[in-house]
């Protein structure tokens, strides 16, 4: 599950909160459990905290796949569950600051007069094309109802 040991207390990552709040100060996070003391101190508690926490992201990660194919917050409920995982997994934890800085600069070129002015001229051209084609079907083969289709 999650190869702990003592030198892992010893490392933390510095994150900028610049893009979140607009202030220049720094955060430090550590990486790894952030189970309760008691815990941490017994090997097999531990353990089995572990165990819990990753049966538990992994049913919610579950759902959030099963909902990408069925009506649900599908994406949402995944970062959900990596979000679990990351209260007591490094490597969660990675891949979740990972994930929320792409999110972060994809909303920031999204916000980008230039990339919003392209994606507008883009989707209207495509808008265009597609109603152009429709029409042309329609016009060609009219609209039939399925019941009144003849074989």
């Amino acid at each position: 599950m999650n190869a702990e040991n003592d030198d892992q207390e010893k490392f933390a990552v510095t994150v900028t909160a610049d893009s979140a709040s607009g202030d220049d100060g720094t955060t430090e996070w550590k990486l790894g459990s952030r189970a309760p003391g008691f815990i941490r101190k017994s090997s097999l508690l531990h353990l089995g905290w572990q165990v819990g926490i990753f049966v538990v992201g992994l049913a919610v990660i579950g759902a959030g796949v099963a909902m990408l194919v069925l009506p649900g917050p599908g994406w949402l409920v995944i970062f959900g569950g990596m979000a679990i995982w990351a209260t007591e997994f490094a490597w969660a934890q990675i891949v979740l600051r990972w994930t929320r800085r792409k999110v972060t600069e994809a909303a920031q070129r999204a916000l980008d007069p230039e990339v919003r002015r392209r994606n507008i001229i883009l989707t209207t051209a495509g808008l265009v094309i597609v109603m152009t084609l429709a029409g042309i079907y329609l016009w060609k083969f009219g609209v039939v109802v399925p019941w009144k289709i003849k074989q």
